[in-house]
């Protein structure tokens, strides 16, 4: 039994450590300790800030609403606010609020009733007897109906502004009926009385970013939802096969991804030139646009211009595919060996389910303590509008508790995508490193525990380094969005600059980042000591990794659109016969973005063991020799690799008879144990 801080077991034999390598190397001390105990210490602050937000603040104002009394809506309950004798009211049974002007709602006075108008209302006297006959107050609280035409009729209050048109409850908010308001302006012949409906929409959209199309569009997903959730499944089964197939088929799609390019290359760059033959022979002297530069150019000269691009960039692709032929055989072997790591542990592939899980759990805690932190404050009443306006502002250090709140957010989804990788990665290392992988042992739940026990501190690490990265990110396209009417072209194009780089830094440090919990996972380094491993195998290492980056990478993502493009073929024919479907494009593209993102989930676990066993076979190579006693781990179809390049150096020995410096150092090279 291994415990935080200790070693393996002293009595523990040579045979007993070679068959688990992992944990018997001394791997298991707790690394990056002081970065977990700013990680729980940064919780211990969240926690204070939700117990905080919950106390002073009331989320059901965001759900109910509140009038410019201050009073939340639907409640039996209200604190009355000081000087305001409409303020503490009970307004159980009044779950909408009432707009007094459907032209400027954000500015005009508020009002908690029983339901919204369900009719039009053109003047004093319709509003008095609709008030009276449903028993809902449409003016101010304290003015009886009878005394409704004595009122003044202004967005201010104390009565709604005229006329008052039909409204419909949305989200606890009274928004005008558009489609009853537009058939009104096809009724009217006077220009001037026609409403300007794009104007009320775009007034509501400010405060509801709602549509009527939006309505019919969550109209068609409520009438299939059953089917979507059935297509769903259907992408599922899809990608599962998907994954069983990639094993088998992955050798055949990698070489037709490669003849592929190299006939497209050839094929486009001798039409190019071809097409510039005929253009020259004809003489043709028109122009043609070239947008990325903004110049015209001759037909005859563009196609020159095209064709000699085209022709370089064939050359180098074909260089490129000569000089990467073997480490795409090592792509193939590698994509065999993760088929055969997922059939040894077919549960990695519910693993983003779990990580979904915990995500959604916490996105949901996330919302709901923001909903408390933006209702916290002491009410205080406005009168600048014209009217009593109650307005809820914090107070001291609370007015910045959204700003920790968002950090938390970043960062602990990052750790929560961290612990996943860390997870699948330490899976499939006591995988590799294990002599009879088919006698493996709960690979899964060791790995969780070696994750909780041992290196839950590491993760905290790196997805800290990947937080402190995007929230300046963060910042910076934020002052972008707040530049975009600004005329200084070299700010402007700073931004973007600084954003761009800030974002391939992002990639590069996840990528770094999930290399280095492999190497965690194998060896119990810390973080920093991992990274830099990691960093220089993946660069001692650079054709292969860019070989299963692009080939490999390029080749999962045709499996996405391929589990994409079955379940999207199924929806097409079936929701086209589903009848009141308004737009049965909208649920079909629906179902191809959540059939992409299942595909994704499938097959980034694919990708991720593949680079894990990546990893794995580099360290494996520097472990060991072949030697007895220092046997390799690695199935033989990865073997093939190592064995065939000492038979090509022995064969090139005997060939010259003579040692040349090349083939001396290539020797040395292979005898010793191979380089990462």
């Amino acid at each position: 039994m291994t415990v935080c801080c200790g070693g393996s077991k002293k009595d523990e034999t040579d045979a007993e450590k070679r068959r688990n390598p992992i944990y018997s190397r001394g791997n298991v001390c707790c690394t990056d300790i002081l970065v977990l105990l700013l990680f729980v210490a940064f919780w211990g602050l969240m926690v204070y800030i939700a117990v905080y937000s919950i106390m002073r603040g009331d989320a059901r104002r965001l759900i109910y609403g509140y009038d410019s009394f201050g009073n939340t809506c639907n409640q039996q309950t209200n604190i009355p606010i000081e000087n305001l004798s409409l303020s503490g009211r009970n307004t159980y049974g009044k779950p909408n609020v009432f707009f007094m002007s459907i032209y400027d709602p954000l500015n005009s006075m508020q009002l908690c009733v029983e339901h919204c108008p369900n009719k039009k209302l053109s003047d004093e006297f319709e509003i008095m007897t609709y008030a009276k006959q449903y028993n809902v107050s449409l003016c101010q609280y304290d003015i009886l109906p009878e005394d409704y035409p004595k009122q003044k009729f202004h967005k201010t209050g104390p009565c709604p502004l005229k006329p008052v048109h039909k409204s419909i409850s949305v989200l606890s908010r009274c928004v005008p009926d558009f489609l009853s308001m537009s058939n009104d302006n096809k009724n009217k012949s006077d220009i001037a009385s026609v409403i300007d409906i794009k104007t009320i929409k775009r007034k509501f959209i400010e405060v509801f970013e709602l549509d009527d199309l939006f309505r019919r569009v969550l109209s068609d997903i409520y009438i299939c939802w059953k089917e979507l959730l059935i297509l769903c499944g259907v992408a599922v089964v899809i990608a599962f096969l998907m994954v069983v197939l990639m094993r088998f088929l992955a050798s055949i799609i990698v070489w037709l991804i490669v003849i592929l390019a190299i006939v497209g290359s050839l094929v486009g760059t001798g039409f190019l030139w071809w097409t510039y033959i005929q253009e020259y022979q004809q003489h043709n002297r028109e122009t043609i646009y070239v947008p990325v530069f903004g110049i015209d150019v001759e037909n005859e000269r563009a196609f020159l211009i095209f064709s000699i691009i085209a022709t370089i960039l064939t050359v180098l692709l074909l260089l490129i595919l000569f000089v990467m032929r073997k480490r795409i055989s090592l792509v193939v072997a590698l994509f065999h060996e993760a088929g055969k790591c997922l059939v040894a542990m077919p549960l990695l592939l519910i693993q983003p389910l779990w990580t979904f899980l915990i995500l959604f759990a916490f996105f949901i805690y996330w919302i709901a303590i923001l909903a408390y932190i933006a209702t916290m404050g002491t009410p205080a009443a406005n009168y600048t509008k014209g009217f009593v306006a109650v307005q809820y502002t914090p107070e001291g250090l609370a007015k910045h508790f959204w700003w920790i709140h968002l950090i938390g957010l970043i960062w602990t989804s990052e750790f929560i995508l961290a612990c996943q990788q860390f997870v699948i990665a330490g899976a499939v290392a006591l995988w590799y490193f294990s002599v009879d992988k088919k006698t493996v042992d709960c690979p899964i739940g060791k790995s969780i525990c070696h994750l909780i026990l041992h290196h839950i501190g590491s993760v905290a690490f790196g997805s800290l380094i990947i937080t402190l990265v995007k929230i300046p990110r963060y910042i910076l396209m934020y002052i972008q969005s707040k530049c975009e009417g600004s005329q200084n072209a070299c700010a402007k194009c700073c931004l973007r600059c600084c954003i761009c780089c800030l974002w391939c830094l992002e990639k590069l440090l996840k990528y770094l980042n999930q290399n280095a919990y492999t190497i965690i996972a194998i060896d119990g380094k810390n973080f920093c000591s991992a990274a830099i491993k990691a960093f220089g195998i993946l660069t001692s290492n650079v054709l292969r990794v860019a070989a299963i980056n692009s080939i490999g990478a390029f080749v999962l993502f045709l499996g996405k659109v391929g589990v994409m493009a079955a379940t999207c073929s199924v929806a097409v024919v079936w929701i086209r016969s589903i009848p009141g479907v308004h737009y049965f494009a909208i649920p079909v593209f629906l179902i191809s973005i959540f059939s992409f993102l299942i595909a994704h989930c499938f097959l980034s676990i694919y990708e991720m063991v593949v680079d894990a066993l990546l990893l794995c076979f580099c360290e494996d190579c520097q472990m060991n020799d072949g030697s007895p006693g220092r046997e390799y781990f690695m199935n033989p179809s990865l073997m093939e690799f190592v064995k065939n390049s000492s038979a090509r150096i022995e064969s090139l020995n005997r060939s010259h008879n003579r040692s040349s410096p090349e083939v001396t150092e290539l020797v040395e090279k292979q005898q010793s144990p191979p380089s990462a």
